[in-house]
């Protein structure tokens, strides 16, 4: 199948995500747009008809309450229903959202709603609200905050969801088309959000996203013909990340509905219940999934473990045979079918059975759990981009993929290998800069004005971008001998199953060093397993068997890599890497010149006598 390329769509697109959410009201106002969970067992179920009627009266409470093109509006909530009403309201109103992970502390919570100038904001509940109340005197411009639980309502400097609502429908009884009108006045260059990139050193910078930055990427998606209307998306992404917001705009763009519940503890669970066709993900998931379904055989042993091995032994066989284009003996074709029956199938149904693709991206997906999962008939399409280009700029097709690359750009998305290997981008998608930050944006684009994204990658004959690291993690060992340290971090992860974190280091050293961070729910099997069950993560973590255990893992990735690559020392911490701690960021991505200072001793050792 040959990959639309065509970007006519271009010329074609809504003029901004109020206008493209208000059209997709009007095309499918009957057809599902939302479910999420009501209680502990029940879901309940909006049509884009409803939708567009709250998300009206929410917008015109904004407009009531004064709010005027690209003023700030800050969310800080967990991914949830009311965190994509409140989202399109901000659009209706012509305002421009500003996003704070829920597990931000007050001080960056602060410092995010002040930078960005927020005029209101919304928070999901009494300990987001707190945020805000402990530091209102860094916040004089927050005239009114909006809570999506109604219990922290005082009607004064907080309302519900339900009094915004009430004051929408009032503004609409003296001027019924006053949203329609904001909405059809957006300019395709107006800000649409700010997103803070929480970055691994200092503060974060607010990213200047453009309405026809988040148009073209739902329309880019459509254009591809990925995705259809009768879709159905299970959403758990942060929807104050990226990703998370890419994927509303391509719902927008396609019509599909979405089930939305952003409780990561509950993904498995409700994966089964809801049984989607896709879901979004950044590849933590995938490897924890991974590893509790290896485990969950491990532990079964005996034959049940034999079969298993043997299922994934003759599947990946047969993957390769056919990507290298090669033909099925009947005798393997044989003994895939029955594999498939026994095992396969069991492994697609804890994703709901209905799945035809998984989308990977946010962190770079380890090539052999992609090829595991795709054995077992379930594809994961990685993609690649960043905040500052919108999510998107390149992604696997179902019908044209490589396993190990990040797609062919979007239909409109130039991409180019810079100087030093460095991937850079051009496109409709690309921000505006950093707000407040005019050295950093500058610094962020070439002169030229494409978009630096700190990225080493390579473009095949085909046109397949592949990410080869971050320019500034690759290190130099003191023989001279470059090192990526995410390649050889992803593969012990792909190895074992018991890894949370596996942090490389070496610059200007003689050899690789690392420290290794353990999964506590894995680790508590394992104990449990073992003989240690009720042992705390520390002292299993001190243990000699789970300290024999974890290097045999690593004597497997040893075995895997260059000379100058292996790991000759290594040491497990004593507990997990926290976004609390300070060492992982809101998105999850480690800090790893935090976790080189907290630990330079332990590092230093390493390399003494």
């Amino acid at each position: 199948m040959a990959i639309i390329r065509d970007t006519s769509f271009i010329d074609h697109m809504p003029a901004n995500c109020a206008v493209q959410f208000l059209d997709r009201v009007e095309v499918s106002p009957d057809s599902e747009a939302f479910r999420f969970p009501v209680g502990d067992d029940a879901w309940e179920s909006v049509t884009w008809r409803q939708a567009g009627v709250r998300v009206r009266s929410l917008a015109a409470g904004l407009l009531a309450l004064g709010i005027e093109a690209e003023q700030r509006v800050g969310i800080a909530s967990n991914t949830r229903y009311e965190w994509v009403l409140a989202d399109l309201a901000i659009m209706c109103a012509g305002g421009a959202t500003t996003t704070v992970y829920p597990s931000t502390n007050g001080d960056d919570t602060a410092f995010i709603l002040s930078d960005s100038d927020c005029r209101v904001v919304f928070v999901e509940d009494d300990s987001q609200l707190a945020k805000l109340r402990s530091h209102r005197d860094e916040l004089p411009d927050v005239g009114k905050v909006i809570s999506f639980d109604p219990a922290d309502a005082d009607g004064e400097w907080v309302l519900s969801l339900d009094d915004l609502a009430a004051l929408g429908e009032g503004h609409l009884a003296e001027n019924p088309t006053a949203v329609d009108d904001v909405a059809k006045a957006i300019k395709p260059d107006q800000l649409a959000t700010l997103i803070y990139t929480s970055g691994t050193t200092g503060r974060p910078k607010g990213v200047r996203t453009l309405h026809r930055a988040w148009v073209f990427e739902g329309e880019a998606i459509k254009a591809q013909d990925i995705l259809h209307a009768d879709d159905l998306q299970f959403l758990w992404l942060p929807m104050a990340h990226s990703f998370g917001k890419v994927l509303l705009s391509t719902q927008l763009a396609c019509g599909f509905a979405t089930a939305i519940d952003g409780r990561v503890d509950k993904i498995v669970e409700n994966l089964g219940v809801v049984k989607p066709t896709f879901m979004g993900a950044a590849p933590r998931i995938f490897e924890k999934a991974h590893a509790r379904i290896v485990m969950m055989q491990q532990a079964e042993g005996g034959l049940k473990e034999k079969i298993f091995n043997k299922a994934f032994a003759v599947g990946q066989e047969v993957d390769r045979r056919k990507l290298a284009g090669q033909s099925i003996p009947l005798g393997l074709k044989l003994q895939h079918g029955l594999f498939d029956k026994l095992v396969f199938s069991k492994v697609r149904e804890r994703f709901g059975g209905r799945v035809k693709f998984f989308i990977s991206g946010s962190a770079a997906l380890n090539a052999d759990i992609a090829s595991w999962f795709h054995a077992a008939g379930i594809l994961i399409l990685e993609g690649y981009g960043m905040t500052e280009n919108a999510a998107g700029a390149t992604v696997n097709h179902p019908e044209q993929y490589k396993m190990g690359s990040v797609g062919l750009p979007f239909p409109g998305t130039e991409v180019r290998i810079g100087e030093g290997g460095e991937v850079q981008l051009h496109g409709p998608h690309v921000m505006a800069g950093y707000h407040n930050r005019d050295d950093a944006s500058a610094e962020a684009f070439t002169e030229d004005g494409w978009l630096r994204t700190g990225d080493k990658g390579e473009l095949d004959a085909d046109g397949f971008l592949t990410i080869t690291g971050r320019i500034k993690e690759l290190f130099k060992t003191s023989g001279g001998k470059y090192v990526a340290p995410p390649a050889i971090e992803a593969k012990f992860k792909a190895l074992c199953p018991y890894a949370s974190q596996f942090m490389v280091f070496g610059a200007e050293r003689n050899f690789v060093s690392a420290l290794v961070t353990l999964d506590p729910d894995a680790l508590a099997g394992w104990a449990e397993e073992n003989g240690m069950s009720g042992s705390s993560y520390t002292d299993l973590v001190r243990s000699e068997k789970v300290r024999t255990m974890i290097g045999e893992y690593v004597d497997k990735l040893n075995a895997q890599l260059n000379r100058w690559e292996t790991v000759k020392k290594w040491q497990l911490l004593d507990h997990d890497l926290t976004i609390e701690s300070g060492e992982l960021t809101p998105s999850m991505k480690v800090k790893r010149a935090v976790v080189e200072n907290n630990n330079k001793e332990l590092i230093d050792s390493f390399y003494e006598g």
